[in-house]
């Protein structure tokens, strides 16, 4: 049988209620249920097991995540992280990344363990740190929606210079840089003006965040390309990786982003009609 880590929205009732039926349901027909000591400690299943702890090390076959899109995202580094698919049910507002409603999970879960389901891969941006005076690169999560380079202090802009490949292309007086999955494109990139591009497409996207220039628009970079970013002139700076602050950076401190060769496995059911899907969210006319 599988093992399954649940992820949930530990602050929505209804998720707590949700991932309590959902671990019920799986027990008894023999799967796994592991989850975190605080999300397994919400899930009480009466004369059924409670989640066992999630080890980072334990081999997982499907994460599922009931919340909304950030719930996803944290179900989505770890099912990456190994090798296992991951499927979202929607408790949120948006829900961008999430598959199935909520009361569709029982048909969901049944439809996954018997085969009739697909999978569609996703983009990562893979994120590495290089800080001066060291040869090291540190290594950070990789993002499903994007990295950010941005300001740390409010009222200033940071200097950023951005290479490809290799080669100078331009700097920024901004408020930030976002690199973005076509994935997050709907995400922090959205919000800065930056291109919709549909989720299954490989590729990076480049967008400045309120840029002191005339030349303000996003890049739209093969899946091959090497971004680097590096911090100029003595304004510091914050690199982000799916919205969560992750390092402080000081004037020379280099930020890489290219596309993870380790995709995120999607678990699906039918066609997913993406611009079906942004019409609903952004409540565009049917004519």
């Amino acid at each position: 049988m599988s093992t399954v880590a649940l992820f949930l929205h530990g602050g929505r009732p209804e998720a707590v209620r949700v991932a309590t039926a959902v671990c019920r349901w799986l027990v008894e027909r023999g799967h796994q249920v592991v989850a975190s000591a605080d999300e397994g400690a919400l899930v009480v299943t009466g004369d059924h097991p409670s989640p066992q702890v999630d080890r980072s090390d334990q081999p997982i076959d499907l994460a599922l995540a009931i919340g909304g899109d950030g719930t996803m995202l944290r179900a989505t580094r770890r099912a990456v992280e190994a090798n296992a698919d991951v499927l979202g049910i929607n408790l949120g507002k948006l829900g961008y990344l999430t598959e199935v409603e909520p009361g569709a999970w029982e048909v969901a879960l049944d439809g996954y363990f018997a085969g009739r389901h697909g999978i569609t891969e996703r983009l990562l941006a893979a994120t590495r740190l290089r800080v001066p005076g060291t040869l090291d690169l540190e290594q950070l999560p990789s993002a499903l929606n994007e990295v950010v380079v941005e300001k740390q202090a409010m009222g200033r802009t940071v200097h950023l210079g951005i290479s490809i490949d290799g080669q100078f292309f331009t700097s920024y007086v901004a408020d930030g840089v976002i690199i973005a999955t076509p994935t997050g494109s709907t995400a922090y990139s959205l919000s800065a003006r930056g291109p919709i591009v549909a989720p299954t497409h490989r590729a990076l996207l480049l967008t400045a965040v309120s840029p002191h220039s005339l030349f303000d628009r996003s890049l739209v970079l093969e899946p091959s390309s090497t971004v680097d970013i590096e911090v100029l002139d003595d304004r510091s700076a914050v690199v982000s990786v799916d919205g969560e602050h992750r390092n402080g950076l000081v004037p020379g401190c280099v930020v890489t982003v290219t596309a993870d060769p380790r995709p995120a496995r999607f678990v699906t059911f039918g066609e997913r009609d993406f611009h079906h899907i942004l019409k609903a969210k952004f409540g565009l006319n049917a004519r």
